[in-house]
């Protein structure tokens, strides 16, 4: 057996071990984006951008031609709402050497882009010295007809319902 020095006035204290207890180890990373890495994100989202406009602003003519074929059959249907509200004959007539189209409650004249070409089938009464008009009557029908527009290899065509009147809008490229 050891001998064990005895020491006087103190006490040992032995403590036990803590049990070891393994913590999720956390990294200090910086909490937001580099100048740099921003940039980058933004040239991307121009270019996106970019790429877009450029592929709009290719189908101008066409969408030049779907407009005024929209404003035309949007005075069309007003003057038959206008024929069906007043109980008068109301007409809408096209000005084919001026590009240009009138409603007869209206004193304004539409222009049409120049560039359009623009033809009309409409009832022989309803044709004079170059112009053509579609005659809506009180009871909703109408002379009828058939009104086309043409810009390059894009055409569309509106067609008019002698009996009730109703106007259709087509785009004939589409459909062929």
């Amino acid at each position: 057996m050891g001998i064990i020095p005895k020491v006087q006035g103190s006490i040992l204290k032995v403590k036990r071990a803590a049990p070891l207890a393994l913590e999720p180890c956390t990294l200090h990373l910086n909490k937001g984006f580099t100048l740099l890495e921003l940039i980058v994100v933004l040239f991307i989202v121009v270019l996106g951008f970019s790429v877009v406009g450029i592929n709009l602003s290719s189908g101008n003519d066409a969408t030049e031609l779907k407009v005024a074929a929209r404003d035309i059959v949007s005075a069309l249907r007003f003057a038959r709402g206008q024929a069906l509200i007043s109980h008068q004959e109301t007409t809408v007539t096209i000005d084919l050497v001026e590009n240009t189209y009138t409603v007869s409650s209206r004193d304004r004249i539409y222009p049409i882009p120049k560039a359009i070409d623009v033809t009309v089938v409409t009832a022989q009464s309803e044709l004079t010295e170059g112009s053509a008009s579609i005659r809506f009557f009180a009871d909703g029908s109408s002379t009828g007809g058939r009104i086309t527009l043409e810009l390059g290899k894009a055409t569309w065509q509106i067609d008019i319902n002698w009996l009730t009147g109703q106007i259709e809008l087509d785009d004939t490229e589409a459909s062929e």
